[in-house]
C-alpha cells in the first residue's frame, strides 16, 4: 500500500469518526476533510469536485426548492390531518401507515425525494398530536431504504446492475414493522386530548392558498410520473428536480427568497464533502483493492461469495456511498460470468447489501441525511449514536433475513 492510499484512508477514517462523534458539525468534518485531500496532493481541485455526485445535489435542490414552495399551499398539512384521522390518532398506526406510504413511494421515486415530500407531512401530523417527530423520521428512514431495494428504479445500485430484489424486501419490510412496533411503537404516546382535537380539525381549512394547491397537486402528479420514466424519457432525475423547482418558483407566486432559505444548505455541503473524502479512496484504488479482496478471498466458492459480497457489500455501504463500491464490483462480476459462472445471485447479492446496509448509520444513504437534517432544523435532533443504536442492529437483522432467503434460494 503506497502513501497516498494511506493518507486517503487516514483522512476517511478521520472524517468518519469527527462525524460519529459529533464534536464537529458533520458538514465543518466533511469540508475539512476534503480539503485535507486536496493540500496532500492526494486529489486536485478539479479530481476532487469530479467525484461529486452531481445528479444526487442536484435532485437535493430541485426538490428543497420545490418542497419550500409547495407547502405554502397547506397541501402537508391538509394530508397529515387525513392520515392522523385514518389512524384516528393513535401514534403506532399512524406510524404503521407512514412507514408502508414511504417504502411504497420510494420503490418508484427517489428515496431523496420520498423523505422531502414524507418529512413536512410528518413534521405536521407530529405538531398537532403533540408528540417528537424523531422515531417517526428513524423509521421512515429505514423504510425508504427498504422500499428503495424493491424495484430496478428505486436505488441507484440496482439501476446500475439492472437487479432488484422484490421478494426478499416484503419479509425484510414485514420484520422492520415487527421490529418498529417493539422499539417505538408500544412507547408512543399521545394525549387523549391531542387525538381528540386532531380528530375534530377540518382538513379543508388546512388549505392556505388554493390556487397554488392546485397547482401544488398538478406539478406533484407529474413530478411522480416523470421520476417513474427519466430512463424512458431520457433525463436525469436531477433534471426532472430543477425542471419542478423553476417551474413553480415561476408560477409558485412565492416570496423566492423565503424559498431559497428553505434549502437545507448544511446538508448539500455535507454531501459535496463526503464525495471528494470517498473519492480520494476511488482516485488512489483503495475500493478497487478491497473488491478485488473480496473476490479472491472466496476462491470461487459460490456459497462463500454470495455471502460474502452480501456482508461486505452492507457493511461498507453503511459509512461509504454505495455507488462507488458497486461500480467497482460491477466489472469484477462480469468477468466471473464471461468464465461461465452464473453470477445472478451475486447481483442479488450486491443489491441487497449495498441498499439495505445503507439503514446502518446516518451517513449510510442520502435519504438518512436529509431526513435527519429536516428533523435537526425544526428542533428534533437525531445524533449519529442515537441513530445507531436502532439502525445498525436492524440493518444486521435485516442482512441477515437477505442471507437465510439467498441460502434457500441459491445454494
Amino acid at each position: 500500500m503506497n502513501t497516498m492510499q494511506i493518507i486517503a484512508i487516514v483522512i476517511f477514517a478521520a472524517t468518519i469518526i469527527t462525524v460519529m462523534t459529533e464534536k464537529v458539525h458533520r458538514a465543518v468534518a466533511a469540508v475539512v476533510g476534503a480539503l485535507l485531500l486536496i493540500l496532500t496532493g492526494v486529489l486536485t481541485v478539479e479530481s476532487g469536485f469530479s467525484y461529486v455526485d452531481i445528479n444526487t445535489i442536484g435532485v437535493l435542490i430541485g426538490m428543497m426548492l420545490f418542497v419550500a414552495i409547495v407547502k405554502n399551499s397547506g397541501i402537508f398539512e391538509y394530508i397529515a390531518i387525513k392520515a392522523a384521522k385514518i389512524a384516528k390518532g393513535r401514534p403506532w398506526p399512524l406510524m404503521l401507515l407512514l412507514c408502508i406510504i414511504t417504502a411504497v413511494l420510494s420503490g418508484f421515486l427517489d428515496n431523496v425525494t420520498t423523505v422531502l415530500l414524507i418529512g413536512p407531512m410528518t413534521l405536521a401530523i407530529t405538531n398537532m398530536l403533540k408528540t417528537s417527530p424523531v422515531p417517526f423520521f428513524i423509521t421512515q428512514i429505514m423504510a425508504s431504504n427498504i422500499g428503495g431495494t424493491a424495484t430496478l428504479i428505486g436505488d441507484p445500485p440496482n439501476i446500475m446492475i439492472g437487479s432488484a430484489a422484490g421478494l426478499a424486501v416484503f419479509f425484510v419490510l414485514a420484520a422492520m414493522l415487527v421490529c418498529f412496533y417493539f422499539i417505538y411503537g408500544r412507547k408512543l404516546h399521545v394525549e387523549e386530548g391531542a387525538m381528540a382535537e386532531v380528530l375534530q380539525l377540518d382538513e379543508s381549512k388546512a388549505i392556505k392558498d388554493r390556487p397554488l394547491l392546485i397547482k401544488s397537486v398538478v406539478m406533484i402528479i407529474l413530478v411522480v410520473f416523470a421520476f417513474i420514466f427519466h430512463s424512458q424519457l431520457h433525463l436525469e432525475s436531477s433534471t426532472v428536480a430543477l425542471t419542478a423547482a423553476g417551474i413553480m418558483l415561476l408560477i409558485g407566486r412565492q416570496d423566492v427568497e423565503e424559498a431559497i432559505a428553505g434549502v437545507e444548505w448544511s446538508t448539500l455541503i455535507f454531501f459535496t464533502g463526503l464525495f471528494i473524502v470517498v473519492g480520494g479512496l476511488q482516485e488512489t484504488g483503495v475500493i478497487q483493492i478491497v473488491a478485488n479482496t473480496l473476490v479472491d478471498m472466496t476462491a470461487g466458492h459460490m456459497t462463500l461469495t454470495i455471502l460474502l459480497i452480501l456482508w461486505v457489500s452492507a457493511i461498507i455501504s453503511a459509512f461509504l456511498d454505495n455507488i462507488p463500491f458497486v461500480a467497482t464490483l460491477i466489472p469484477l462480476i462480469l468477468t466471473m460470468e464471461s468464465s461461465g459462472v452464473d453470477v445472478a445471485p451475486l447481483w442479488w447479492a450486491v443489491s441487497l447489501g449495498a441498499c439495505l446496509g445503507g439503514n446502518g448509520t446516518l451517513i449510510g444513504a442520502s435519504a438518512n441525511v436529509v431526513l435527519s437534517g429536516i428533523s435537526n432544523r425544526h428542533g428534533f435532533p437525531i445524533t449519529f449514536a442515537s441513530y445507531f443504536k436502532v439502525g445498525f442492529p436492524l440493518m444486521l437483522l435485516s442482512v441477515g433475513i437477505c442471507t437465510i432467503y439467498m441460502l434457500l434460494r441459491y445454494c
